[in-house]
């Protein structure tokens, strides 16, 4: 029964304001498990969804949290996890090479 009570309660919220969650996680959960929960439970009607861990940004009291990171890291003055945390999800825009090709066109002509 403890091992209930050492859990953090997390909800996500998604770009357009629905939520994922809650779920519990224990303390020594990293970011970057956060954001694979993320990624499996992702409505599958919503279009653009993340593939990768990388694609996401999860921001917390004003934070974004860093994937090596454990949740017992992530703690602050600010965010003690107590009771119901709900961190705000980013989806990085996909990159192309495009983008990439356009910046070293650009920097020719400098």
């Amino acid at each position: 029964m403890s091992a209930v009570q050492e859990q953090f309660e997390i909800k996500f919220r998604l770009p357009d304001g629905t939520d994922i969650g809650p779920r519990r996680f224990p303390p020594a959960s990293t970011v970057a498990t956060l954001k694979e929960t993320i990624i499996a439970q992702w409505p599958k009607d919503k279009e653009k969804g993340p593939r990768t861990v990388n694609d996401l940004k999860l921001i917390n009291a004003g934070k974004i949290l860093e994937n090596n990171k454990t949740l017992s890291e992530c703690k602050s003055p600010i965010c003690d996890f107590s009771g119901m945390t709900t961190m705000h999800v980013v989806v990085r825009a996909p990159t192309s090479g495009k983008q990439s090709g356009n910046c070293s066109n650009l920097c020719k002509v400098l």
